[in-house]
């Protein structure tokens, strides 16, 4: 027999996750091979693969790294978090029930809640365009983004990984595939970009679909939902904790409007399955 690798599957709101302890295994992962694993049909299925790191970084737990299906590593995904705290509590890698972790885009703190949820704190909210990057003269609360001779308004803000939220009347009829694509790879956004689609119902509920970066549209966004409700809250549409609804289920994004202030997202994370691939 060949060497095998041990995995499990997880998911936040159906956003689903082949989640890989590198500490206590040696991995070794091409791009080739995370989508290959990432197929529906031939592999184990999935939007993101997470991995698990040890850190030497003084006052940190672990370090987190994250593979989107088609092989680029990316630096953040809200989902993934909860997912990444509830397996390093589940598996003992941790006693804690505060957890430190590490990402390409900085330090971020999980919480396991007393319900078995998992509340993140996504760190500030970075309205500055060159932070996505996004290519425009200078700073605003919402932009004109011209796409195939048409204008549309958006907000934009990095929460670790760059977002577009555009406003929209109806959610369902919304031209997420086609207009999302055009938005993520415009000549504006030159490391692409998530594209989200929000509805705002009222001052405590957004509901949001979410063309992501690399993955199309995903059941769930946890970074999606951040954006979308500091986008609407910088504009004074929502107050400062949110229940934004995705495909896959609901999170509470919590944000008082201070840009020097963290995000908080609050949701749920869910084991499908432990198991081994063989290599």
């Amino acid at each position: 027999m060949g060497a095998k690798l041990h995995f499990s599957k997880m998911h936040g709101l159906g956003n689903d996750f082949m989640v890989i302890d590198a500490i206590a295994q040696d991995v070794l992962l091409s791009a080739e091979q995370i989508r290959g694993w990432a197929d529906r049909h031939f592999g184990v299925g999935f939007d993101q693969l997470l991995l698990v790191e040890a850190t030497d970084t003084d006052g940190v737990d672990f370090r987190y790294r994250i593979f989107n299906a088609d092989g680029s590593e990316v630096q953040q995904c809200g989902n993934g978090a909860r997912c990444f705290a509830k397996f390093v509590y589940d598996k003992g890698l941790t006693d804690k029930t505060e957890i430190t972790v590490e990402t390409a885009s900085g330090v971020i703190v999980l919480y396991i809640t007393e319900n078995g949820e998992v509340r993140v704190n996504m760190g500030a909210p970075n309205f500055a365009p060159n932070s996505l990057p996004f290519s425009v003269p200078g700073e605003s609360d919402v932009y004109q983004l011209e796409v195939d001779g048409e204008f549309y308004q958006i907000g934009a803000v990095s929460m670790g990984n760059p977002h577009a939220v555009l406003r929209v009347t109806d959610l369902g009829a919304a031209p997420v595939a086609e207009l999302g694509a055009k938005i993520e790879s415009h000549a504006h956004f030159p490391e692409r970009v998530n594209v989200g689609f929000a509805e705002c119902i009222d001052s405590g509920h957004i509901k949001l679909r979410v063309y992501e970066r690399g993955a199309a549209e995903t059941l769930a966004c946890g970074t999606g939902a951040c954006a979308a409700m500091v986008s609407l809250r910088k504009l004074g549409e929502v107050a400062d904790e949110v229940k934004v609804s995705l495909p896959g289920g609901d999170l509470t994004i919590a944000w008082d409007g201070d840009a020097s202030h963290p995000v908080w997202m609050t949701g749920p994370a869910v084991m499908v399955f432990d198991a081994e691939i063989a290599l």
